[in-house]
């Protein structure tokens, strides 16, 4: 990475630097882009690899379940710098079991917790369903207490490592939570359910243009225990939004992991392509493109790290999480396809870099709330801010 200044910035302190360039080391020796056409066996392998190496314990916080959000974002850029599937694994360890390190029981931190760390045990976050994406609220996936039990009915969709997670956070209506219609978003409660649980299945694995583990759940009169149950009945939204806050910042680092990389590939390639007896470099139209995607690469990392400084504050950051994601998956976007433009035709030719990079940030603009719903969300805590 050519540029490392930013981890000077006073949002960081000396121990995420050193963190930062320790993963950067062993990266370089441990990760390869490259993972064949067996996507579940290689995001297998990636966590058993970033649990063993010691970097799953950050994703899943410290003794205290307290969560260094500047360390998984950290984490995460260095990540997707060198191998968005890793990143990928990193970040859905952390997602999983989020729910669990910030609101679980001593009993299900203890069962859970140590095993995501060790990569012994494969997390996943089950919030989305066909109809209930960005609007939680309109959930209809239903879980009705019986006896010492709650029975789940109802399908969730877009739920990454599904299919090879061994348990799955996931949100089910539980109470009439007083909105339109008698839904809310006061009604839902978070469980931990574990794959191969009688009327728990896999309902379709899901493709996608930069291969993830992906799948469509299905719930038919599942059966989970209350002591499952995270938090309180009827607090889930509560649950989910603040695993979201932390891991939406996240998704900001991975863009700019992506965006770092794309940089560095255009500026080699300008460096060295030759065009009319000069270098591509010498033109002042790449000149200027270089220099207006160095800058929003570090627009949208001041925004990242300050959204991850005020979080490890104890302050809240949905709005500041909302525009640290927004802007970051935004100008990745830009910053990569300018790389691919760059390199022509040799850009969009399967397995190159920044063809590579240009399928994985995509996903990045949707998942985690999309960007026109980050905009949303800016604008109510806004409008919300002058009411007080």
């Amino acid at each position: 990475m050519a540029d490392r200044d930013y981890l000077d910035w006073p949002f960081l302190e000396p121990r995420h630097r050193a963190l930062a360039l320790e993963l950067d080391a062993w990266a370089e020796g441990h990760l390869k882009e490259a993972h064949g056409s067996d996507v579940d066996a290689a995001c297998r392998a990636l966590v058993r690899e970033l649990g063993s190496g010691g970097w799953l314990r950050h994703a899943i916080g410290g003794a205290d379940a307290s969560i260094d959000t500047r360390a998984i974002c950290l984490i995460r850029e260095t990540l997707a710098r060198h191998a968005g599937l890793a990143d990928f694994a990193f970040a859905m360890q952390g997602l999983g079991s989020g729910a669990i390190s910030l609101f679980g029981t001593e009993a299900q931190q203890g069962a859970w917790l140590p095993r995501v760390a060790n990569g012994e045990a494969i997390a996943a976050f089950a919030l989305s369903e066909p109809q209930a994406g960005s609007d939680v609220a309109a959930m209809q996936c239903a879980a009705r207490l019986d006896g010492d039990s709650y029975v789940l009915d109802g399908e969730k969709t877009w739920i990454s490592n599904g299919g090879i997670a061994d348990f799955y956070v996931v949100f089910a209506r539980t109470g009439d939570g007083g909105g339109e219609g008698g839904r809310g978003s006061k009604g839902i409660s978070a469980f931990i359910v574990e794959a191969g649980a009688p009327g728990f299945e896999i309902a379709e694995r899901i493709d996608v243009i930069a291969p993830h583990p992906l799948a469509r759940l299905r719930f038919n009169g599942c059966r989970v225990p209350v002591a499952n149950r995270i938090s309180e009945e009827g607090k889930g939204f509560k649950v989910a939004m603040a695993t979201l806050d932390v891991f939406r910042t996240s998704v900001a680092a991975a863009s700019l992991g992506f965006a770092r990389r794309a940089l560095d590939e255009a500026l080699t390639r300008a460096r060295e392509r030759a065009m009319f007896g000069k270098t591509l470099a010498d033109f002042q139209l790449t000149q200027a493109k270089l220099a207006q995607m160095a800058t929003g690469i570090d627009a949208a990392a001041l925004l990242t790290y300050r959204a991850a400084w005020m979080r490890d504050q104890g302050k809240k950051v949905t709005k500041e999480a909302a525009m640290a994601k927004l802007t970051a998956t935004e100008t990745a976007q830009q910053v990569i396809d300018a790389a691919v433009q760059m390199f022509g035709g040799q850009g969009v030719v399967s397995g190159e870099t920044v063809e590579t990079l240009y399928r994985e940030i995509r996903a990045l603009r949707i998942y985690e709330g999309a960007s026109e719903v980050q905009l949303l969300i800016i604008a109510r805590e806004l409008l919300a801010g002058e009411a007080a």
